[in-house]
């Protein structure tokens, strides 16, 4: 799957604790051209940007062109909910060590495409390194 600088990730679970993979994954992302959009109703912000508690809370003039997911399998359902409810189509992406059928069903009934148990940074990096 490709991703390139310049889209904008929502960011699902992103912690503003610095020893936490979704942090290290979302300033990687910042740094290298994303536009991060914290979503974690735990949190007020990280990276200087404000935190949404969830993707209905995000203005929907934001065009939102990756959910990026850091939660447990069983708690991506609620998540999809949420984007299908927004009205949005973005690129559905859970990271390493989530996959869930449930999740792939539910998002291709819903014509939204799913990514599951990869790493964006991961993705991002090796995709640097090829070219």
């Amino acid at each position: 799957m490709t991703t390139t600088p310049n889209q904008t990730v929502a960011i699902v679970g992103l912690s503003d604790k610095p020893n936490r993979p979704s942090y290290e994954v979302g300033l990687y992302l910042k740094n290298h051209g994303f536009t991060i959009i914290p979503v974690n109703p735990m949190i007020t912000e990280v990276f200087g940007l404000k935190s949404y508690p969830s993707i209905l809370n995000i203005p929907s003039n934001i065009v939102i062109d990756i959910v990026d997911i850091f939660r447990r399998p069983d708690q991506v359902i609620p998540i999809l909910e949420d984007v299908v409810k927004s009205g949005r189509k973005p690129l559905i992406w859970l990271q390493e060590g989530v996959g869930s059928p449930q999740a792939k069903a539910y998002s291709e009934q819903h014509g939204l495409t799913i990514v599951m148990n990869m790493c964006m940074m991961k993705e991002h990096i090796a995709k640097t390194v090829i070219h």
